[in-house]
């Protein structure tokens, strides 16, 4: 989900002085009520919350199921994968290093990874870990996220990456690019001897005594205690999926409770500092909050304040001035999550869902700092966030209609065939008694084609960005024999068409 994922918003308009810890205690009572509110509109199966003011944690607790139709109960060591509340995680853990000197913002990337390539030898050459990490390396927007969705492990999502046109976006446009964030982290990593995933241990779990958080699909998947991803169908909330976010982990992949994350936003808060010992260099840990791109330009710029997104944070500032850290996560396979700071309050509120984005998340979280900065919930934040998200979505062609003047197929034989292209590989197209079938991905993953017009099939995609039914459509040569296929929902940067092989010519 690219729009909630990286949402921020301006909320609220109380000073620090006015944020006493009996008025963020107080507000706790009306924060129960929102959520309850907003399960019984939305029907969400679990969430669980934690808040922390002047380095306590002043609020854990759970509601809800971890998985619909069952018993078993959300609480504060429920395990829920966090999607992108993963970024300002690993930002934290890259500070730490920036911190003891291993890496500074500013190095090129390239020093640390020599095998790391972009389309243009000069961006190449320059790009910076600073630049990944606020996505501003010229990469389109969730680059390198269909590759995952087609089966394609992480080494090789980030060798292909190096066929995506940055055209001249590099240093002046903000793209969110999950897996140019991941190249920054697993690059720091891979120069450090070690991996992503234990290096995040490393550095910040074990310090901080977050047991039950990782960056590995296989420890959520084996935690007992943990909350299934649900999707809508037919109105009612399903655990349907499972979504495996490793070859993205640092930008998607970790797996966390409430109970440790109010810890880590006391580290947040307090500047590195977690029981009085410095775990991450404050300088180092300030650097992420500090904006570095315009992430939402102003619609007036007269009236609208712009969104900026700093090293795996959104930053944001409300009508009094004052800053407010934000990051939310998605998976449209079954999670929402979000995680909002006021450093200057010392106050942070995150809101773990095991449902799709409709927006609850962000709902409760803003309704809490209404709460504790002017005493009540200053609008409908489940209607407004519920009508962003609708409002952002592609819309996907509706292909339920079938065409008025429906022209047949050639025979099957025209269209059999392998296909490729550079970016996404090779594909096929097989006959398989009688109804043609299209494989994809290193797997080669079938999926039935269904006819549509003379020399356009619909299929149906899977993975995380699938949305909708998606058209397939051959361009037919001279000896009727299709000579390209062009596959609609891999066309997003205009890389979706695939070329015969040379030996079926």
């Amino acid at each position: 989900m690219a729009f909630l994922a990286c949402f921020a918003l301006s909320i609220g308009t109380a000073s620090a002085a006015e944020l006493s810890p009996e008025k963020v205690k107080s507000a706790l009572s009306g924060l129960e009520k929102v959520v309850n509110q907003t399960r019984q509109k939305t029907g969400v199966p679990g969430i669980a919350i934690a808040v922390v003011h002047q380095d306590e944690v002043v609020y854990l607790k759970g509601f809800g199921v971890r998985q619909s139709g069952h018993p078993s109960s959300v609480n504060a060591d429920t395990v829920f994968q966090l999607a992108s509340v993963s970024k300002p995680i690993a930002t934290t853990v890259l500070a730490a290093m920036v911190g003891e000197g291993f890496i500074d913002w500013d190095d090129r990337v390239i020093d640390f990874d020599p095998g790391f390539r972009l389309r243009d030898p000069w961006v190449t050459r320059e790009v910076t870990f600073r630049d990944l990490l606020c996505h501003r390396s010229g990469l389109p927007d969730h680059a390198g996220d269909l590759l995952e969705d087609l089966g394609y492990g992480q080494a090789e999502v980030f060798r292909r990456l190096r066929y995506l046109d940055t055209a001249n976006n590099f240093r002046s446009q903000y793209a969110y690019t999950n897996f140019g964030f991941s190249e920054a982290g697993v690059a720091v990593a891979r120069a450090a001897g070690t991996t992503w995933e234990d290096l995040c241990a490393d550095k910040l779990y074990r310090p901080l005594g977050l047991n039950s958080t990782s960056s590995r699909f296989a420890d959520f998947e084996s935690a007992e205690n943990r909350a299934l991803l649900h999707v809508r169908v037919d109105g009612k909330w399903v655990a349907k999926h499972v979504r495996d976010p490793d070859a993205q982990s640092p930008a998607g992949g970790v797996s966390s409770t409430v109970r440790d994350m109010a810890q880590w936003m006391r580290l947040q808060l307090a500047e590195g500092q977690f029981d009085g010992k410095q775990i991450v260099a404050a300088a180092a840990l300030d650097e992420t909050h500090r904006p570095q791109i315009v992430s939402r330009p102003p619609q007036n710029p007269a009236t609208d304040r712009a969104g900026w997104y700093a090293l795996g944070w959104n930053v944001s500032y409300n009508d009094g001035g004052r800053i407010m850290l934000g990051h939310s996560g998605a998976f449209d396979m079954g999670a929402a999550t979000v995680v909002n700071l006021l450093p200057a309050e010392n106050l942070g509120i995150v809101v773990l869902t095991n449902a799709a984005p409709i927006g609850a998340a962000e709902a409760i979280a803003a309704s809490y700092l209404d709460l504790v900065q002017t005493g009540k919930v200053e609008r409908d934040w489940l209607k407004f966030f519920t009508g962003l998200i609708e409002s952002t979505a592609e819309p996907a062609t509706d292909y339920s209609q079938r065409p008025t003047e429906e022209s047949p197929p050639l025979s099957a034989e025209s269209y059999v065939g392998t296909y490729r292209n550079s970016y996404f590989g090779e594909i096929e197209v097989s006959n398989r008694k009688g109804a043609l079938q299209l494989s994809m991905g290193p797997k080669q993953t079938l999926f039935p084609l269904r006819h549509r017009d003379r020399d356009v099939f619909i299929y149906k995609p899977a993975g995380e960005m699938a949305s909708g039914l998606s058209a397939v459509t051959f361009r037919i040569g001279t000896n009727l024999q299709a000579t390209t296929v062009t596959v609609e929902n891999l066309d997003i940067n205009g890389l979706g068409t695939f070329s015969r092989s040379p030996s079926e010519k």
